[in-house]
């Protein structure tokens, strides 16, 4: 598919080669200020039931202290609603003045009551106004303005109402929750999410209200970072004022899953400046989000102005559509084929074959037989110590130049060249070569490259905006139009296990979110580690990591999904136990996305990609969904698992967990 040029008017941030943050107007929440030239502000979400007064206090004390700077607390209806004064003065009374945020679906009267009681109150334009019942409505222009005032008439009063009381907004678009009426005109798309939120902007605007944030919030990274993108480019198109963005995930999960997601789609956007305030969604205890929140928007406090990174005029890829770059096939990279996992083991030493189980790959002595699991990387890049033993079928190995060029077995090993080996016309393998390039050299590189040549390119950067730099190299070559497949190495100093989680999520998970990337490859270099159980360790994190970025990414599917949303005051069952239940009895079905939802808010809306759902419905019940259509209604929850299992093996995905271990 032909790739297009980003013009004036689809600009969405102010720099694509180095951090800026995007100048957004402040809104003022109690003590707190999100936007202007203010710190991105961490939030998170209680999930005790909003009635537990003294349970709400202590919860959002725990999560207060973890350092959560907005707490949001649901209010489902009046009663709960009315039942944030005395939270709000439990929590004053401990001395604790953070400012809370109501969350609102369905009920306007909750909201009303809520925005005279706590400093902010989050709506859903897709459910404030209207119902959803997933019909398809015909409107002409006229029947579709007569909607759009009846909109009006129920939104306004609680406009009114924040602006009586200094109560600011958030309008919270979920891809999931679309309402009818916008799916009709729009389609289940970034745009119809954009346009859910303006419908409400107007109306605010209209009102000389303006203490708003917005959010378009979707389990889909790629739908995600395209709505935040289409959202500031239609604001400055359509003469809006530039209000601060709120950034999160949905439902992405729990667990390094849930990280990973998370700094995917948070971290795409917070590369180009882009975020004002931000909640990472995870099917934990809500004092463990804002840490994770911390780790991911303390890496742009103070980072320095990029320096080698050329400025880009035309972005040759369209920021608000997935098309993936067409890169030649090289082997199996590039082509039609999934991106590729390339597995450091440089520094590790590998010495006998159980050595290997930290790349999915494990030896099975007894039967003198290789087995791989759904995270078996491709290949390994052992750099210049070759693996001592006889590697499986279904991996190869990289290495450096001139330890590949001493190999008598030079058709199954693959080299790992510099710049120098190519300008010097050194012997290449006939089939697969690995070219390492700086992204601020690629200029350099180019003359020597062309679309015959059997070469993949490992682009790597030591800048601090690495995913910039490889952005635009990647540009460069693009603009040459030399197609060669690119693998993104990225490498960290710290082997601390969240921060690779985030930062490769986000370095690489960005590229990937924009078509840009054949593969994936954390390097070990940078890493401080010595002993070898360390150094497996920290390979083995980097395998799963690799995959889970390009799953998170939405470009190679190698594991089931769980889209489990987080707890909240709504939740009907314990979603931490049965999201861990679910994942121990269908974790092996590979590809298969399940949905994990508490309430009927987020499901089935919520779930929106998934191909089942387990739903809560009431006390002890839940629906059960394949993709949005219900299959059963108040299912015990004792039986719920088992019929849901029922239900993927009547659709013929189901596999037996024996089968799949050997597969």
């Amino acid at each position: 598919m032909e790739l297009k040029t980003v013009t004036e008017n689809q600009q969405y941030c102010n720099s694509l080669t180095n951090y800026s943050r995007r100048k957004t107007i402040p809104v003022k929440i109690g003590d707190v200020v999100i936007g202007g030239d203010n710190p991105i502000v961490v939030q998170s979400m209680t999930t005790v039931d909003t009635m537990d007064t003294l349970g709400s206090i202590e919860q959002c004390i725990r999560m207060i202290d973890s350092g959560c700077e907005l707490v949001r607390i649901t209010a489902p209806s009046i009663k709960e609603a009315e039942n944030l004064r005395h939270i709000k003065e439990g929590l004053r009374k401990r001395g604790y003045n953070t400012p809370l945020v109501a969350d609102i679906h369905f009920t306007p009267n909750a909201a009303e009551v809520a925005a005279q009681i706590v400093e902010k109150v989050r709506v859903n334009p897709g459910n404030y106004a209207d119902k959803k019942k997933f019909e398809v409505l015909e409107y002409t222009d006229a029947s579709y303005q007569d909607e759009l005032d009846r909109i009006r008439e129920r939104f306004l009063p609680l406009v009114n109402i924040c602006k009586a009381n200094g109560t600011a907004m958030r309008i919270g678009t979920n891809h999931g929750s679309l309402s009818d009426r916008i799916m009709s005109r729009y389609g289940d798309t970034p745009l119809g999410m954009v346009e859910s939120a303006l419908e409400f902007l107007r109306i605010c605007e209209a009102e000389n209200y303006y203490d708003i944030v917005i959010s378009m919030k979707s389990s889909n990274t790629q739908v995600m970072v395209q709505a935040y993108r289409l959202l500031v480019n239609k604001l400055n198109e359509g003469g809006f004022k530039p209000y601060p963005l709120h950034l999160g995930v949905t439902e992405a999960g729990d667990g390094e899953d849930g990280r990973v997601k998370s700094a995917v789609g948070i971290g795409a956007l917070l590369e180009d400046g882009l975020g004002d305030t931000v909640r990472v969604s995870l099917t934990e205890d809500p004092e463990f989000e804002s840490p994770v929140v911390k780790t991911l928007i303390n890496r742009y406090v103070s980072r320095p102005v990029a320096s080698g990174i050329e400025p880009m005029n035309n972005y040759p890829i369209d920021p608000f559509s997935y098309n993936k770059r067409v890169a030649v096939e090289v082997a199996n990279f590039g082509g039609s084929n999934v991106p590729r996992v390339i597995t450091d083991v440089s520094t590790v030493q590998l010495s006998i074959p159980k050595d290997l189980k930290c790349t999915g790959h494990f030896y099975l002595p007894e039967l003198d037989k290789w087995k791989m699991n759904d995270q078996g990387c491709d290949y390994i890049y052992s750099g210049d110590s070759p693996v001592p033993f006889m590697l499986p079928n279904g991996l190869k190995e990289i290495l450096n130049y001139k330890i590949w060029d001493q190999q008598e077995d030079k058709k199954n090993k693959f080299p790992a060249l510099i710049l120098t080996h190519l300008k010097d016309n050194l012997p290449l393998h006939e089939e697969l070569n690995f070219l390492l390039v700086s992204a601020e050299n690629i200029k350099e590189a180019i003359p020597f490259l062309n679309n015959e040549l059997p070469i993949v390119l490992l682009l790597f950067s030591n800048s601090q905006h690495q995913m910039q730099a490889i952005r635009r190299a990647i540009v460069s070559l693009i603009n040459a139009k030399i197609n060669l497949p690119v693998v993104p190495k990225v490498s960290y100093e710290d082997g601390d296990a969240e921060k690779t989680m985030l930062f490769s999520g986000t370095d690489v998970g960005g590229l990937l979110i924009d078509g840009i990337g054949d593969g994936i490859l954390l390097g070990l270099d940078r890493l401080k580690l010595k002993d070898k159980p360390s150094m497996l360790e920290q390979v083995k994190l980097h395998n799963s990591v690799s995959f889970g970025v390009l799953q998170a990414a939405r470009t190679r599917m190698s594991k089931t999904e769980y889209i489990s949303c987080p707890s909240c005051g709504r939740t009907l069952f314990d979603l931490q136990e049965t999201t861990a239940m679910i994942r121990k009895r269908t974790d092996h079905l590979k590809g298969v996305k399940i949905g994990i939802m508490g309430c009927i808010v987020n499901g089935p809306g919520e779930m929106a990609d998934a191909d089942y759902g387990y739903v809560g419905s009431g006390k002890g019940k839940i629906t059960l969904y394949k993709g949005k259509e219900v299959m059963k209604r108040s299912v015990p929850s004792e039986n719920a698992v088992d019929e849901l299992i029922d239900i993927i093996k009547e659709d013929g995905q189901w596999i037996e967990p024996e089968t799949a271990d050997h597969e």
